[in-house]
């Protein structure tokens, strides 16, 4: 009776063990479905990939594309309590229409305004920058965000100066 139970408690154990284990069928159908996901991970690289923003934006070869002369001005000196301003200049080096949906400045010390009407394939179009130095002092370095119909979706430029004291 001792032997019946011993062999019924390994009988048992064997049998649990391979539960967990595939069977030669078991396995193959495993390593389809794994393949298949990794061909699909291939082909569609942004499923479950938390660093790309939206699965249905795909880079579009037709995109207007906004080309700064300068992606940088710096003012200088700038007068305590004055205003200064600078106009960057971009153009379309797309294929398509350029639109700026937004631009925003990073405080509200700096003011953008911008073109408007679409911007044609090849021509030009302006992005105005205001900067009221009122309440600040010494060095300043402020960007504008500008959101437009473009891949990548936002640009960033930059003014900077340094505020003189009264």
């Amino acid at each position: 009776m001792k032997k019946v139970s011993v062999l019924l408690a390994l009988s048992l154990l064997a049998a649990s063990c391979n539960r967990d284990k595939p069977t030669e069928a078991g396995t193959q159908g495993m390593n389809a479905a794994a393949a298949a996901a990794d061909d699909n991970a291939k082909t569609n690289p942004t499923i479950d990939n938390p660093n790309v923003a939206s699965d249905t934006e795909a880079p579009n070869p037709d995109a207007p594309v906004m080309t700064f002369a300068e992606s940088q001005f710096d003012f200088g000196d700038i007068k305590p309590d004055s205003k200064v301003s600078h106009t960057f200049s971009f153009t379309n080096t797309g294929k398509t229409p350029l639109l700026i949906a937004d631009a925003t400045a990073s405080c509200g010390c700096t003011t953008p305004n911008w073109t408007k009407e679409p911007v044609a394939p090849g021509a030009k179009g302006t992005l105005d920058v205001q900067f009221d130095s009122r309440g600040k002092q010494g060095l300043i370095s402020k960007q504008v965000s500008v959101r437009a119909n473009t891949q990548p979706g936002t640009t960033v430029i930059y003014i900077k100066g340094n505020v003189l004291t009264k």
